[in-house]
């Protein structure tokens, strides 16, 4: 007697498809197709959730380093400094100062240069 697996499968088949919503040509309504091109997206998805906070690291410390060189100090200098003052403030935090108050920055890095 054939089975015919309706429901369930129907289920996944759909999730399958919606998680393909707005791919082009077949990879969006070819079951077979959408799931492989989903199942790479997620890779994809999980890799650069990843990538994504090495990213926003790295631009945080060209943002430090900039401001700081512009007072007379290297970023490396900039963090020892800190750590030695006992100043326990992230480099998003940093950044974010560096940016928006040019003032408190300068303020902070007088506090590493002493140390």
């Amino acid at each position: 007697m054939r089975v015919k697996r309706g429901f369930k499968a129907r289920r996944r088949r759909n999730r399958v498809l919606k998680l393909a919503k707005g791919f082009r040509g077949r990879r969006k309504n070819c079951y077979k197709r959408a799931n492989q091109a989903v199942e790479r997206a997620l890779d994809y998805a999980s890799r650069d959730r990843m990538r994504r906070k090495r990213d926003f690291r790295a631009l945080w410390i060209v943002r430090i380093n900039a401001a700081s060189r512009a007072l007379g100090l290297s970023y490396s200098k900039l963090i020892a400094g800190l750590n030695k003052a006992k100043i326990a403030i992230d480099r998003k935090i940093l950044a974010d100062l560096a940016v928006a108050d040019p003032a408190g920055f300068g303020a902070v890095a007088n506090i590493a240069k002493a140390a």
